[in-house]
């Protein structure tokens, strides 16, 4: 009688513990992440696999696109990836990016990753408070007057963003600098997981490009930013876990407010 009740204990904590979560991000580099510690602390099996793979536009074809980056005032950056390849074609082309450039980002940690290429200055770089396109239009639409407003961008960018722009008479570009391409997953994915989290639109593409016959069954999906968000649910996936929110402001808060009443009850 002991022994079934134990069982029954140990199957009913293991349904409302997730111990297996699949991070669609590569493997963080060093020993310390706030991912292991959450692995620690709740005694969960993490993997880490890209579903996207982010290649660079050449400078040579870049050129064809007819873009003079050094005559914008603003740049708009939605992720760290349009950061890296902005400051990549600059170097290239050898343009200097003028210090007095206003920088517009969704989100804070997209604004302080720009310390890599620029002296931060927060006069010179804002953000929206939540992640969302409209805390960013607000942004914007405080400094708006006089600025020529770049939004370097992949094959795949934003339409809300540049539908903005051009209903608020707006002068602005979308350089093309990067594609987004969906990795092999199919080894990965075959594995059971209890969550899967995804950062990217791409990311859930991806999913279902590996995967066409997709079924969500008991997996948890966890989604970061607004436009993952909407590729998820358009996709049909149900999201039970969203970041960033005011209470969650990255995907390791969001994992563990979702873990935490599991791991008192």
């Amino acid at each position: 009688m002991i022994k079934k009740t134990a069982d029954k204990v140990v199957k009913t904590t293991s349904k409302k513990i997730p111990l297996k979560i699949l991070i669609t991000q590569p493997r963080p580099e060093g020993a310390k992440s706030p991912y292991y510690d959450l692995a620690l602390k709740y005694g969960l099996n993490l993997d880490f696999q890209p579903f996207i793979k982010v290649e660079g536009i050449p400078s040579k074809d870049f050129r064809k696109q007819k873009i003079d980056l050094a005559a914008f005032s603003a740049v708009i950056f939605t992720s760290r990836n349009a950061i890296d390849h902005f400051f990549r074609i600059c170097n290239e082309m050898k343009i200097n990016v003028s210090q007095d450039t206003k920088y517009f980002c969704i989100t804070e940690s997209v604004a302080l990753y720009l310390q890599k290429f620029i002296l931060y200055r927060k006069r010179k770089v804002f953000y929206g408070a939540d992640g969302h396109n409209k805390s960013l239009f607000d942004v914007i639409n405080k400094h708006k007057i006089n600025e020529r407003f770049l939004y370097p961008c992949s094959e795949s960018f934003d339409s809300e963003i540049t539908n903005w722009l051009k209903f608020n008479n707006c002068e602005f570009s979308t350089p093309i600098l990067y594609k987004i391409v969906s990795s092999d997953i199919k080894e990965v994915i075959a594995k059971n997981y209890d969550i899967i989290c995804f950062f990217t639109p791409g990311g859930v593409k991806s999913l279902f490009e590996n995967f066409p016959k997709y079924k969500q069954k008991e997996t948890k999906i966890a989604a970061f930013g607004v436009n993952t968000f909407k590729a998820a649910e358009d996709a049909g996936l149900n999201l039970d876990i969203k970041a960033p929110l005011p209470q969650t402001p990255s995907m390791v808060s969001a994992l563990e407010k979702f873990l935490t009443p599991a791991k008192k009850k």
